[in-house]
């Protein structure tokens, strides 16, 4: 295994724990929360993430998964671009954006807790498949 795809499953698996922590914690302690009181948090959180260490780590990693595509490691390096990446440029982002301009709570709560797990099993099986050389 190469220096890049040893990087590669390392950003792959925090990314991994980002994404865990927000479906078993953040969102489930915010969807206690009053809808007010949580939609406020979860407006603080998104201004915090955009901070130079998380922009590395998010932004880099696909970098780096998309050389691992170009070097034989196609299936790890597509999982997070695919999944994790655009994922959420498309949709978490989106959603994001919206719960700026609007109140809708409740549904955002639940749709984007939906698509984070899909966002954290695709870079778990990123870093898996990174980790086997596929």
């Amino acid at each position: 295994m190469g220096t890049t795809t040893l990087i590669a499953a390392t950003a792959t698996g925090l990314m991994t724990g980002l994404f865990f922590a927000f479906s078993v914690a953040v969102m489930p302690g915010l969807a206690d929360l009053p809808p007010k009181h949580g939609r406020a948090a979860m407006h603080r959180i998104n201004a915090r993430i955009q901070n130079p260490l998380f922009l590395l780590v998010f932004l880099g990693t696909a970098v780096l998964c998309g050389v691992e595509v170009f070097t034989g490691r196609a299936v790890g390096g597509l999982l997070y671009l695919a999944g994790a990446f655009v994922l959420t440029m498309v949709v978490n982002v989106p959603l994001n954006n919206r719960l700026e301009r609007t109140d809708c709570w409740p549904e955002y709560l639940r749709t984007w807790t939906r698509w984070n797990h899909l966002r954290g099993l695709a870079c778990l099986a990123s870093t898996v498949s990174l980790l086997l050389g596929f």
